[in-house]
């Protein structure tokens, strides 16, 4: 197979829809926009974050996540730096109280990371966790009485590195706030957000380039009274005070999740982007399924639309080892990659993020039976 570009299968950042970026690539040169200011000839790099040309992208891509995205108006949305990884610490430091554990449930290394970072600051429950089969499902959800006096519950609604994802978003009782990080699924397909107390996420998987995080957050919770000792830029509230601008964002990437929400909406929104997510994800299991050289390693119930993970099946680990190798190589050289899994769970990871075509799909799964047909 040859192709003009190879196809991305990085976990992230992820693939970009061509147009998406022919018109940042235009952005960085001049934004062009009908605007008879001056500033609006600038480029997104160098253009003032505090000027009136780049306060209506800012509030333009805001409005989107509310739109596009279904953030309920009961939120406030928050454009962040520092990854999601920072919200593992900035959830603690702005939700724990007095008295009353942080309760967390356990999927995978990126809700181990977030457990680590709440148990450096206070009191953290494990309340549920699938590691006892090397997290290749998502636990059942506790009942209510298990997190009724924790100050949040929080969980990782897709799990990039073991291919899992919550089908629904759990609802809550007794008022407890729901947190999670939506970093590898958000925006594609519906979610019931509304059930979200606070919801973060990376920009870089399927809403634009590394550098930006979204952060949406109830508005009561700003309210809350924090430790003294929680520096000003690890508090939500005056994030929300100053709108984000409380120090310069990251202009460029905010005017690309702009450019990929204004996508989403043109291919039918978060329906449409759910129907294009599962054809290829049925696609590929489809072909892992059918196959006894590879091997998926989620549960069925609890696939992911977004990561697929798989090995390959051999005599022993050193065979195992070899013709993984020979896997990706070849892959390589057929114009796919960013194949190879995680050291956790080892072999093949797809990640088919929002903007991966269908024909990508097509075409790993036709070089998936090309190579088992050739004895791998």
């Amino acid at each position: 197979m040859s192709v003009d570009r190879p196809y991305n299968f990085s976990p992230g950042p992820a693939i970009l829809p061509l147009s998406v970026l022919e018109r940042a690539a235009e952005a960085v040169k001049s934004l062009a926009l009908p605007d008879p200011a001056l500033e609006a000839r600038l480029s997104i790099l160098e253009i003032s974050h505090r000027s009136p040309t780049f306060e209506r992208i800012h509030e333009r891509a805001i409005e989107r996540i509310h739109d596009v995205i279904r953030v309920p108006r009961t939120h406030r949305v928050l454009f962040l730096q520092g990854g999601a990884s920072l919200q593992f610490a900035m959830v603690p430091m702005n939700l724990r109280q007095a008295g009353r554990a942080a309760a967390y449930v356990d999927t995978g290394v990126w809700s181990k990371k977030a457990i680590e970072e709440s148990q450096r600051l206070g009191p953290t429950e494990v309340i549920a966790s699938s590691k006892a089969t090397r997290y290749d499902h998502i636990p059942a959800f506790p009942p209510s009485e298990t997190y009724a006096d924790a100050s949040y519950v929080h969980i990782t609604t897709n799990n990039t590195i073991y291919g899992t994802e919550y089908v629904d978003m759990p609802k809550l009782e007794g008022g407890v706030p729901l947190v999670s990080d939506l970093s590898s699924h958000i925006g594609s397909r519906p979610m019931h957000l509304e059930h979200l107390a606070l919801g973060y996420a990376g920009a870089q998987k399927n809403l634009g380039p590394s550098g930006l995080t979204i952060v949406f957050i109830e508005s009561s919770l700003l309210d809350r009274t924090l430790d003294p000792s929680v520096p000003t830029m690890l508090r939500y509230a005056p994030h929300a005070e100053a709108n984000s601008l409380l120090n310069t964002p990251n202009t460029f990437a905010i005017l690309v999740l702009d450019l990929m929400l204004e996508w989403i909406a043109e291919i039918g929104g978060l329906e449409g982007m759910e129907a294009h997510n599962r054809r290829k994800a049925e696609a590929l299991y489809a072909a892992l399924d059918r196959s006894p050289l590879y091997r998926s390693h989620a549960r069925k119930e609890a696939r992911s639309l977004m990561n697929v993970t798989w090995t390959l099946a051999g005599r022993d680990e050193e065979d195992v080892t070899a013709r993984t190798k020979r896997f990706l190589v070849a892959a390589e050289r057929a114009g796919m990659c960013g194949l190879k899994g995680h050291r956790s769970v080892g072999g093949c990871r797809a990640s088919i993020y929002n903007a991966f075509p269908q024909a990508g799909v097509d075409a790993l799964c036709e070089f998936m039976r090309e190579f088992e047909r050739q004895g791998g």
